[in-house]
């Protein structure tokens, strides 16, 4: 007498279920980290389109709705080590963008716009993890420009109230290039994209 082959057993409505729940919670993690270096992204660009931005001081306030209380900026590598350091907790990484908006520029910065490739994102439950490569113009009142590319290490995590913050803004820097003196013929001194 021979055995019947049987067909592999299936899986389960409630296993399905499951296996389909924790896939769309990856994806909805995924996005809302994109969005979370989006956001950041966006306000720190120059000017900066968010609208109602009464100043400096409100745009960073904006941008430390986006780390946690223990989060962690700093720029790594033998170029941005000494340029930008390390900063620990709320206060600290405050403090390091008081120090690029909180005084007058001399030269004034005109423009700054930050544009996000090569994105890879991990995630681990509460935790995830996002590495891109971001490039940024720039342009000062005196005419000088310059075109900078860094690489980003940053960590996220999903807050009791299930609001994914920052806990790791890491940089290192892949080139920093001169560009032709007042290489922009157009640009604006306020965006209006958002605006009602």
């Amino acid at each position: 007498m021979t055995d019947t082959p049987t067909a592999p057993s299936s899986p389960s409505s409630e296993a399905l279920l499951r296996t389909l729940q924790e896939r769309v919670d990856v994806l909805e993690a995924e996005a809302a980290v994109r969005r979370v270096q989006a956001r950041y992204m966006f306000l720190c660009d120059t000017p900066c389109p968010e609208p109602g931005v009464r100043d400096d001081q409100h745009r960073i306030d904006l941008i430390m709705e986006l780390y946690t209380d223990d989060a962690v900026w700093e720029g790594v590598g033998e170029y941005y080590d000494d340029q930008f350091g390390r900063a620990v907790g709320a206060d600290a990484i405050r403090r390091h963008f008081q120090g690029f908006w909180g005084e007058k520029q001399d030269p004034a910065l005109l423009l700054n716009a930050h544009y996000l490739t090569s994105e890879h994102i991990e995630v681990d439950g509460d935790t995830a993890r996002g590495l891109w490569i971001h490039m940024q113009p720039w342009l000062f009142s005196d005419g000088r420009s310059l075109l900078r590319s860094s690489r980003l290490n940053n960590t996220f995590r999903r807050t009791d109230d299930g609001t994914w913050k920052i806990t790791r803004t890491r940089t290192e820097n892949v080139f920093v290039a001169p560009l032709p003196h007042e290489f922009a013929e157009a640009y604006p001194a306020a965006s209006v994209l958002l605006a009602e």
